[in-house]
Formats: C-alpha cells, sequence, structure tokens
C-alpha cells in the first residue's frame, strides 16, 4: 500500500477503506446466516418448496447449504479478520506483526549477501581472462547477464539496432579486460554529431566513401569526391586509416559492421541517416546497481564470449 500512497494515507482515505473491508466482511456474515434454513418439509398436499429452476424434469429444492460448505465459508471469514488483524490490509494499521513488503525484500537482500558475498569475493580476485575459463563462474556470470543486460545487447548477447554484438571482435572502445570492466562499471556516452550543413550532395558522396573503406558495394565517382570531405571532417574521430578510436568510441569504418542498420535496410540508407542527423549512444554504469564484484564477473562472461 506504501507504494501507491507514500508512507501513510491520510486519515479520511484509511478510514475509508476500513470501513469498506471490514463493512464487506460483515455483509457476507449476514448473507450468510440471513441464507441458513432448515431443509424444507413438504406440505400438505406433499409438496415441497423449490427455487423455479428445473432441468429434464427435475426440479431444484430450495435448500441450504451443505453444512460441511456452510463451515468452509465460516472459516475464511474468520481467516480473513485473522489475516488482517497479523498483516497490513486495514488502512494505516500495520498489523501486530509489523510485515512489509520493504522489510521482507531488506530482509532476502541481506540473506542473499550473506550466502553469496564470499563467492562474488572470491571470483573478483581471480584475473579475467582466467576467470573466463570458469564453467561454474560462467554459469553465474551468465545469470547476471540476463537479469541486467539482456534487455539491450539480447539474451544471446548479439546485440541490435543501436545495441553492439558483444560476441564478435569489434569493439567501440577496446576489447581489453580493463576496458570492458570500465564500459559495465561506469557506462559509455557516445556522440556522433549530425552534418547536415554539408549539403545532401556532399553527404551521398561521403557515404559511398565510406562504403568504398569496407568493399560494400558503391559508387566509385561519388567516393572519389567524397575522400576529401571525409578528410577535412571526420578523420579526427576516425582517424586518417578510418579504423576508429576506443578512448572516444569511434568505430572502426574499414570493417563492414553497423551499429545502426535497421534489418532489411541498404547500407547506404543507414549511413546516410548516421550522417544526417548523428547518433547518441548510451550505456549506463552498472557499478551502482550490481556491485563491483559482480561488474567483474559479467567483464568475464563478456569477454569469453568473444575470446
Amino acid at each position: 500500500m506504501s507504494n501507491l500512497w507514500g508512507d501513510s494515507l491520510s486519515s479520511f482515505w484509511s478510514v475509508w477503506i476500513i470501513v469498506i473491508t471490514l463493512g464487506t466482511i460483515v455483509f457476507c456474515w449476514w448473507i450468510l446466516f440471513a441464507n441458513r434454513k432448515t431443509d424444507k418439509q413438504p406440505n400438505e398436499y406433499g409438496e415441497v418448496e423449490t427455487t423455479g429452476h428445473s432441468a429434464d424434469g427435475i426440479d431444484e429444492y430450495d435448500n441450504p447449504l451443505p453444512r460441511w460448505w456452510f463451515m468452509l465459508f465460516i472459516g475464511t471469514i474468520i481467516f480473513s479478520l485473522g489475516y488482517l488483524l497479523l498483516y497490513p490490509g486495514l488502512g494505516n494499521f500495520k498489523g501486530l506483526f509489523g510485515w512489509s513488503q520493504e522489510n521482507q525484500w531488506e530482509q532476502e537482500i541481506a540473506y542473499a549477501q550473506e550466502q553469496y558475498a564470499p563467492i562474488f569475493a572470491q571470483y573478483q580476485e581471480i584475473p579475467i581472462p582466467e576467470l573466463a575459463q570458469d564453467a561454474e563462474a560462467m554459469r553465474v556470470a551468465e545469470r547476471i547477464y540476463l537479469n541486467n543486460c539482456a534487455v539491450c545487447h539480447g539474451s544471446n548477447a548479439q546485440g541490435g539496432y543501436g545495441f553492439p554484438n558483444n560476441t564478435d571482435d569489434d569493439w567501440l572502445y577496446g576489447g581489453t579486460p580493463e576496458a570492458i570492466t570500465t564500459s559495465i562499471a561506469e557506462g559509455r556516452n557516445g556522440l556522433m554529431p549530425a552534418w547536415q550543413q554539408l549539403g545532401d550532395e556532399n553527404l551521398r558522396n561521403v557515404a559511398h566513401y565510406v562504403l568504398s573503406l569496407s568493399g560494400t558495394e558503391h559508387d566509385a565517382e561519388r567516393a572519389s569526391q567524397g575522400e576529401a570531405i571525409f578528410t577535412s571532417a571526420c578523420v579526427a574521430c576516425h582517424g586518417q586509416d578510418a579504423k576508429g578510436n576506443h578512448a572516444i568510441g569511434a568505430p572502426n569504418l574499414t570493417d563492414d559492421v553497423w551499429l545502426y542498420r535497421q534489418p532489411g535496410q541498404p547500407v547506404l540508407e543507414s549511413v546516410l541517416e548516421t550522417l544526417r542527423n548523428g547518433r547518441n549512444g548510451h550505456m549506463p554504469a552498472q557499478a551502482a546497481y550490481i556491485g563491483e564484484d559482480k561488474v567483474h564477473l559479467v567483464a568475464a562472461y563478456i569477454y569469453s564470449l568473444s575470446d
């Protein structure tokens, strides 16, 4: 209830919930006893009162519930009153046990920390290349990865539109154990500026030149015209050899790997969209969420996938 209404309800809403809850239980009790009648006896003509329902010539008598069924309802009502006395459910009343979902969660986290922290601490002492060879550790790391990373990079770690593939050797920020750990722990912010000011024709020429770098099908004449523009505007980030820069996350343009290509989309259109509108990639820092020890374990898992 605290998640919906804050730490506590106003007095009005607390009383409102208490009245509605207890009133419903009392109403159910009244309905149950109001219809608690003895079995009907035949009248002087041998007829017995029925409900009016009939099927295949068989009339339904208006008799009370069987005793076991009636007692079951009584037990349900008593149980509900006992539950509301012990646990929260009546407005601001916390229950005699003082239970809350937050306390339950904190207890489970503390228990898990007590049980598993020594294991993670042990893994953290092992260098990533060596840890990546530990099959049991990698099974643990895979579960952490699936819970925290798969939503972006996929359960198979092969990424998607705008999300890097973690199973190949194409690294925006480097594939060393240190670089992978930094990416996971501290996050990354990639920025490709938009170049609309160059004009559409120039952008097309640059796009064809970019395609030529990876041997992708392109217009040679346009590529030759785009080379000079690329040299003046793009080499600062992507380098003279166009193989990128791990320090700033500038991608390698010579390997025919395209981070922002939709399935079935022509490569030329993807490159043009990037040049026109730019890109702004964000990898959130994970250390604050999963802890440094689990970062180390996941880094080893990612390292193992591309090893």
